[in-house]
Parts: C-alpha cells; structure tokens; sequence
C-alpha cells in the first residue's frame, strides 16, 4: 500500500514559478514508477509528467516541455514538479501517481490532488 500526499499548491502569476512536492509513504517507492496529472475544471484529467523508479527517465506532455521538469528523491520518497514560465492554462487540480507500469497507463495509487491557479 502506498499514500501520496501532494503539496506546494497555490496562487501565482503568469510567468511564474511553483514548486509541487508529493510526499509517499511505504518502503517500496523505488520499485513505483511516479507521475503527475493535471485536471482542469471542465476537463478530463490529463498526463503532465513521468520518471521510472530505477533509472530517473523522463517523459513529459509536449504542452509542458521544457518549462516543468519532473525529478525524484527516493531517499526522501518524494517526488517533485518543478514548474517554470507558468500560463493560465495550467490552472488545474495536480494529482500525485504511482504506477507499475512506465508510461502511467494504469495508475495503482492516486494523491487527493492540490490546486495550481494562475493568474493572467
């Protein structure tokens, strides 16, 4: 069994930056693939971001691409969003995953999410 607890959330400007954090429980999150995901109100949740347990590779929505970046501390067993160059459309609900497959296909555990607003 695995918790994700995410963080970091809040109120920003465009142009912006924020840091989201997702804080995991159990002794396995190595062997998790982790993820976030992003949901926007009126929208169907969408992949944002990805890293495998082991090697620390990295996939990411080509409308995030060089502006977020994905990293993790499995010492810590936490999992991290960096975000830079914020937009207004990146206002959404952010939800932490951990998954055993690569790509986040099928997510076996989900945070309760944290809410990113971006101001124009």
């Amino acid at each position: 069994q695995v918790q994700l607890v995410e963080s970091g959330g809040g109120l920003v400007q465009a142009g912006g930056s924020l840091r989201l954090s997702c804080a995991a429980t159990g002794r396995t999150f190595s062997r998790y693939h982790m993820g976030w995901f992003r949901q926007a109100p009126g929208k169907e949740r969408e992949f944002v971001a990805a890293i495998s347990g082991s090697r620390g590779s990295t996939s990411y929505a080509d409308s995030v691409k060089g502006r977020f970046t994905i990293s993790r501390d499995n010492e810590k067993n936490t999992v991290y969003l960096e975000m830079n160059s914020l937009k207004t459309e990146d206002t959404a609900v952010y939800y932490c995953a951990a998954s055993t497959i690569p790509t986040m296909a099928l997510v076996n555990y989900w945070g309760k999410g944290t809410l990113v607003t971006v101001s124009s």
